[in-house]
């Protein structure tokens, strides 16, 4: 395996940003330090460039296996490279669903051979396995996943004695979508009596409402602490939600928030222009919410910055209501849209860090990723602060062809991505083909 030399880069990591020298061999970092004297295979001058561990994405949707006309793992894990993301956790929700160990595995088998990424997937809950969830290996699977409230896939856990079982005997992560079904199907119904087919799409965050987010996600944060089980509450959308979690550092907490890029983004005003486009579960809601989920990403309540990247066809999308799927797809862009808050002043680079790849290694338990450390897997990224990206179609490695940011020009650019030691996309191309590693994690 080459070697690389990266030189003068400016380390954004454990919350300092340091200008340094990153040595790597064998797909590992083995020497940080400043003005490194060693000969290497590749050496990538650095200077003004800021050099990220790579993000982590714990939440997204990669259409594979029965849903490839909307995605795969081989390109949206491609796409997922040249945005800077070099590991990613993959939602059980395709066909057929990954609700038993067998077919969990068999999404194992396709990222062996096609994916550009470091890759997890999730077992899906349903109201009747059990058993397959208590037979998860917490050091192999990234944790169970349970639709608490219906979304794409038909995988709603709906009764509460499943779902207290779940709770007290999961040996992994626990991770949830957090909607109240029943409220959200009162709310079609009043919305389909008086609008027909023809619901306007700003109406998604009335139809999918606050009440019903609230409703669900705190009995999960209330189950957790009756039950002692270890909780992460996926893509949090309202201001209410904040305050059912705890700020400060993620060490130490078995009750964990996440936030998603597109909610940190969008507003309900957005609706107007992008419609369907921005279409997802949970809703994208007021300019209120947005900013309460940013306070919140700063106070530490929100630990953990992900995308739920669903691609759709741009075809399925341009249905009415009701026939419109939700999700978008957004992770060659993510990292980019979260640095151009960084130029805004909404966040730190430094938190940016902590949110998409620090705190996803201690929250999942991942051994040697998601730092700038020697003895680390090398899953880098080179970013240039100050090129700006233009989200352009013809520039969107995404299956689905769309970008909900295309025409948007972003402040920072992607220079490089490194993915186990290897130089995988460097300046608008990318290299030969090789595998990402399966995630093993450290839960003895």
């Amino acid at each position: 395996m080459s070697t690389i030399l990266i030189t003068q880069a400016k380390l954004v990591n454990e919350g300092k940003i340091q200008e340094g020298d990153v040595f790597i061999r064998a797909g590992k970092i083995e020497k940080i330090g400043r003005e490194l004297k060693i000969a290497a295979d590749r050496v990538i001058d650095a200077k003004g460039l800021y050099l990220l561990p790579g993000m982590i994405d714990d939440q997204v949707h990669f259409r594979d296996p029965g849903l490839t006309s909307k995605g795969s793992i081989a390109t949206e894990s491609k796409a997922a490279v040249a945005g800077g993301t070099t590991t990613f956790m993959d939602m059980p929700n395709v066909k057929p669903a990954a609700t038993s160990l067998e077919n969990l595995e068999a999404k194992y088998d396709i990222a062996a051979k096609t994916s550009w990424a470091n890759y997890s997937f999730y077992l899906g809950a349903t109201n009747d396995n059990i058993e397959v969830v208590k037979s998860l290996d917490a050091n192999k699977h990234c944790g169970v996943k349970i639709f608490m409230g219906a979304s794409t896939g038909n995988m709603l856990v709906d009764r509460e004695q499943t779902l207290t079982d779940i709770f007290t005997h999961s040996p992994t992560l626990i991770t949830t979508h957090c909607e109240d079904t029943p409220m959200i199907t009162a709310n079609e119904n009043w919305y389909k009596e008086k609008y027909g087919e023809d619901v306007p799409m700003s109406f998604h965050p009335e139809i999918r409402s606050r009440e019903a987010c609230y409703k669900s996600s705190s009995f999960a944060v209330a189950l957790a602490k009756k039950t002692g089980a270890n909780l992460h509450v996926l893509h949090l959308t309202t201001a209410e939600e904040m305050a059912l979690f705890e700020p400060g550092p993620i060490e130490g907490k078995k009750i964990t928030a996440e936030a998603c890029v597109h909610h940190l983004w969008f507003t309900q005003d957005d609706y107007a222009a992008k419609g369907s486009l921005i279409k997802c579960n949970p809703a994208i809601k007021k300019q209120s919410d947005r900013d309460a989920i940013r306070q919140a990403v700063n106070e530490g309540r929100i630990d953990i910055i992900a995308t739920d990247h669903a691609p759709h066809t741009w075809d399925e999308k341009q249905n009415t209501y009701f026939r419109a799927p939700a999700g978008l797809p957004q992770i060659q862009r993510s990292l980019i849209a979260l640095l151009d808050m960084v130029h805004e002043g909404v966040f730190t680079v430094e938190t940016v860090v902590q949110k998409v790849a620090h705190n996803v290694a201690i929250r999942y338990a991942i051994p040697d990723r998601g730092y700038i450390r020697e003895g680390y897997c090398a899953d880098l990224v080179l970013v240039d602060m100050h090129k700006p990206c233009l989200d352009a179609k013809e520039t969107n490695l995404y299956k689905c062809g769309w970008s909900p940011w295309e025409g948007h020009t972003f402040k920072s650019n992607i220079e490089s991505t490194i993915v186990n030691g290897k130089l995988v996309y460097h300046q608008g191309k990318f290299s030969d083909f090789k595998a990402g590693e399966r995630l093993k994690f450290d839960r003895n």
